[in-house]
């Protein structure tokens, strides 16, 4: 295997010049730096990036934690972030996490040297916020955020729970099930307080009953279908967390029989790609901007790793309603 040693003989350098080609090439004089880049490519000599990223402490390297890609909000989100990343000389290392394998995936990522962290798995009270904040490697968070209201980039959770609730509201139903996750994420804990605000503001109360919290797999989203059809009252509209959730909740509905909108109603939240696809048209609360939340966030820790300063990062998108096909006005028996 060629060495920097042989590349310094062959170009008639010493090894410290060939270092300085590869790490600091602004400091080398350009006749000296053609004179090592053809012996390199003459030698076919390939640098050790381990070794490089100690002598220029980077590594051009972000690691990405990711949540499930069952979601199409994280398949969409990982690929802007990943484009995005490598258009701008940064690989990522991406880890896609659930909760349970959550500590190992940080553990993997503090023992591996790299730039930066972006992050969608957090919870509000996760201790591991504090770890991050003493690693002295930037980070930042998407879709979610930590409860000390740092290093975030969100949409308004709250709002986009309000709009979607409000408008189900506004086309008659009360019958409405509320549909999502753990409320120890902020996402859900923002979305479940906006659906809670409409109903408020529509001075109908909530039946603890029409309230459904689950993990968001499809298995547990079948046994939440499954509970709702035994409900005494059926639900005439469900309100969705996400657009994967009312995405598969639609699937259940359709295969057991239900016409959507006629016989049930259904919105969700995040507006995702494939909720717009013509064969599903799903009604949806998103952001006003087009780019993605994923995209918003590497652009923005990006920004944090080349200045080299690790300012508080508190961004929350307006968000707005995308009237589609999935809902309708409840029809009056």
């Amino acid at each position: 295997m060629v060495s920097s040693k042989d590349v310094a003989k062959y170009a008639g350098v010493s090894q410290t010049t060939v270092s300085r080609v590869l790490n600091t090439p602004d400091r080398v004089k350009g006749p000296t730096y053609k004179k090592v880049m053809a012996a390199i490519d003459a030698l076919n000599y390939i640098p050790d990036a381990n070794a490089r990223s100690l002598v220029q402490q980077k590594t051009d390297t972000i690691a990405l934690i990711s949540g499930p890609l069952y979601n199409p909000f994280f398949v969409e989100t990982t690929t802007s972030i990943v484009n995005y990343a490598n258009e701008n000389g940064f690989k990522i290392n991406v880890h896609f996490s659930k909760n349970e394998n959550i500590t190992d995936t940080y553990h993997s990522i503090f023992e591996n040297k790299v730039d930066g962290i972006i992050l969608s798995s957090i919870l509000l009270d996760d201790p591991i916020f504090e770890k991050l904040e003493k690693s002295g490697i930037p980070f930042i968070t998407y879709n979610r955020k930590h409860e000390s209201n740092k290093n975030f980039v969100e949409m308004d959770n709250e709002q986009a729970g309000f709009l979607a609730a409000d408008y189900l509201l506004s086309l008659g139903h009360e019958a409405i099930c509320w549909v999502g996750g753990p409320l120890e994420i902020s996402t859900f804990k923002g979305r479940y307080d906006g659906f809670l605000r409409a109903f408020q503001k529509n001075r109908i109360a909530v039946e603890q009953e029409r309230i459904f919290l689950t993990d968001t797999s499809k298995e547990q989203l079948r046994e939440t279908f499954l509970k709702m059809e035994m409900l005494e009252e059926k639900p005439t509209a469900i309100h969705a967390a996400t657009d994967a959730i009312a995405i598969q909740m639609m699937d259940f509905y359709i295969s057991a029989g239900y016409r959507v909108p006629e016989d049930i109603s259904i919105i969700g939240i995040d507006n995702v790609e494939i909720g717009q696809h013509a064969s599903i048209n799903l009604t949806t609360v998103g952001i006003s901007s087009p780019a993605n939340l994923g995209q918003l966030a590497i652009e923005t820790l990006i920004d944090m790793i080349q200045q080299k300063n690790k300012p508080c990062i508190q961004i929350t998108k307006t968000v707005r309603l995308f009237e589609r096909k999935t809902t309708i006005e409840r029809r009056r028996v």
